[in-house]
């Protein structure tokens, strides 16, 4: 049976208690949170067991013009890699994951997606029509992306243009990028351009 001297003993002891933590307030629970956290997303951006860290806009497109990257290493010209035949390229060291692996080890894994996007472009005539535009995103890599020798800001789209270089980390390869329509001065499809006295290094 409860007595009333057992009821002030039990009130006794557990203000001692709390006394002696020195008066602490006691934690409240955390309470359920029904927000998005993001884990499940995280896990259904993955590719060969990798988790990507891009996700594409949602004005991604294939190209309708056939864009190309003309690999330089110093003088020597490498074999050309067509970017046409989907809406964006990885490039990175993973070459798992990699749609344009770069070995350098100046170049992070998911360095940065070369991506083409449906955006509206402003005519002469003052109308505005929606074209498919190549663009670079650097992916926060440790040692940044180069467009025309300038280090372009991370995780931001870059519009790129015909003859525009780029580089990846320290390498010293370079990308010139060019499509189907920029041979129409007299090269032939299959012939590299010839490299401007620009891209030296």
């Amino acid at each position: 049976m409860i007595t009333t001297r057992c009821i002030l003993r039990r009130a006794a002891i557990e203000q001692d208690r709390d006394e002696a933590e020195g008066g602490r307030s006691k934690v409240e629970k955390e309470k359920p949170s029904f927000e998005p956290s993001g884990k499940l997303t995280e896990d259904t951006n993955t590719y060969k067991g990798v988790v990507i860290k891009y996700n594409e806009p949602p004005d991604a497109r294939k190209p309708k013009l056939r864009w190309r990257l003309y690999p330089f290493k110093g003088e020597q010209t490498l074999p050309v890699l067509y970017i046409h035949r989907q809406s964006a390229y990885l490039i990175g060291r993973d070459r798992r994951i990699a749609d344009l692996p770069v070995d350098h080890p100046s170049c992070s894994k998911q360095h940065a997606v070369f991506q083409y996007r449906l955006v509206p472009v402003d005519l002469d005539d003052g109308t505005t029509v929606k074209r498919i535009r190549p663009y670079i995103i650097d992916l926060g890599s440790a040692n940044g992306t180069y467009l025309n020798g300038e280090r372009i800001e991370p995780q931001r789209f870059i519009e790129l243009r015909e003859k525009d270089v780029l580089k990846f980390g320290f390498s010293t390869r370079e990308f010139v990028l060019l499509n189907e329509k920029s041979n129409e001065g007299g090269a032939s499809d299959t012939e590299m351009p010839k490299r401007s006295p620009s891209l030296s290094p």
